[in-house]
């Protein structure tokens, strides 16, 4: 309680202020009622008096440490929860190479290595991660995901390590990372083919021997998890562009599954839009058909939209030829590519008129990532003012 240049009760408030687990014990020879009252009050663990027994001081470091022992698998549990109410979507198909990806996710689910998914967009790699965790003896634990290319390499760096408080403007608190909060579990980073060079620097480390700093700190903080990753991006071709650390891809690919894309499972397609329109929808035969036919480029994500599309436009909860786009009608094999490239464009104006600019919803209606719909919008030269 009496130290030179700071009292106990401020040491104390400045610990809790701090929004650290850490639990405090007070020792003092100059106890009073008022200040151990005022300590519990400020969120002590303990308040002794001397002289006291060293078993007693034992005893309670042993009670406050399962109380943080317990705090922390409560919030992992709630995480968890969190993740299962995301993760609802069932693994359908029926096909020989979804047949292959599950032999896989049964061989590669229950050993605690690092596993690589590639897929194109839209293809439900998430789902595969998901597979891969809940069939883990890590599944108790969290899944925790961060997706690469939907934050910038700064946000990135805080939402995975952490940022400790007045770090940079705006970090008014001290804030765990999503590596602390998968601690035990399992991190899934997705689209980590976006992940810039200096990320993948202190990514490496925490592969190499499961430490990290917080953005702000310096203090070492460790972790055990599991890593799996997913891209659509050929990795190996990045490593000899020197976009994608070789020493990092060798870490998080000591074995991959590849997903396939949508075109070659078209065995699957007729059990997918039955699961995904409901029992009380029907399709007709000829809607069918043409689903059938469609190259799907943006694969399961596009049909789920294409869908709640023709539900929209559905009478009698029948989904008819004419409730599906044009580009599902005519068969891609009719156009030459210059005329495909032309209904792409096409499409993509449309989308995004119908939408009013904003790129995020575009690119959810059309199937695609923000960074495919920049692209395509860079490929036809669309000027385009609107707003986000």
């Amino acid at each position: 309680m009496a130290m030179p240049g700071i009292s106990g009760i401020e040491l104390l408030e400045k610990v809790k202020g701090n929004q650290t687990e850490s639990e405090v014990i007070l020792l003092t020879g100059q106890g009073t009622v008022e200040s151990a009252v005022l300590a519990m009050k400020l969120g002590a663990y303990d308040y002794l008096t001397k002289p006291f027994p060293l078993a007693e001081l034992e005893i309670l470091i042993q009670k406050a440490y399962e109380r943080h022992a317990l705090r922390k698998e409560n919030r992992q549990l709630k995480a968890v929860l969190k993740q299962q109410q995301q993760h609802h979507k069932k693994f359908i198909g029926h096909s020989d190479a979804i047949q292959r990806v599950r032999e896989l996710i049964v061989k590669a689910a229950p050993s605690d290595s690092s596993i690589l998914i590639h897929g194109e967009t839209g293809t439900g790699k998430e789902l595969v991660a998901d597979a891969l965790y809940r069939n883990s003896p890590r599944a108790d634990k969290p899944l925790v995901t961060v997706n690469c290319a939907a934050l910038s390499e700064s946000l990135l760096e805080s939402e995975l390590f952490g940022h400790e408080k007045g770090s940079f403007t705006g970090a008014t608190a001290a804030k765990p990372g999503l590596l602390e909060v998968a601690d035990g579990g399992v991190l899934f980073i997705d689209e980590i083919g976006e992940m810039r060079i200096g990320m993948q620097v202190k990514l490496l480390r925490v592969m190499e021997d499961g430490t990290f700093r917080r953005v702000g700190s310096i203090k070492e903080r460790r972790v055990d998890l599991r890593l799996i990753s997913a891209t659509n991006q050929d990795l190996e071709k990045a490593v000899e562009a020197g976009t994608f650390r070789e020493d990092l891809f060798y870490r998080i690919n000591v074995m991959s599954i590849e997903l396939p894309p949508l075109r070659q499972r078209t065995g699957d397609i007729p059990i997918l839009i039955d699961h995904f329109l409901g029992e009380e929808w029907s399709i007709l035969p000829e809607a069918l058909e043409a689903m059938e036919r469609f190259y799907w480029p943006g694969n399961i994500r596009q049909l789920i939209n294409i869908i709640e599309r023709a539900k929209i436009l559905a009478d009698d909860r029948t989904i008819r030829l004419g409730d599906l786009p044009t580009e599902i009608i005519c068969p891609a094999e009719q156009f030459a590519d210059d005329e495909l490239a032309n209904i792409e464009r096409i499409k993509v104006e449309d989308v995004l008129s119908r939408e009013h600019g904003n790129k995020t919803r575009a690119a959810e209606t059309l199937g695609i990532s923000r960074r495919s719909l920049y692209r395509l919008i860079e490929k036809y030269g669309l000027n385009l003012s609107k707003q986000e």
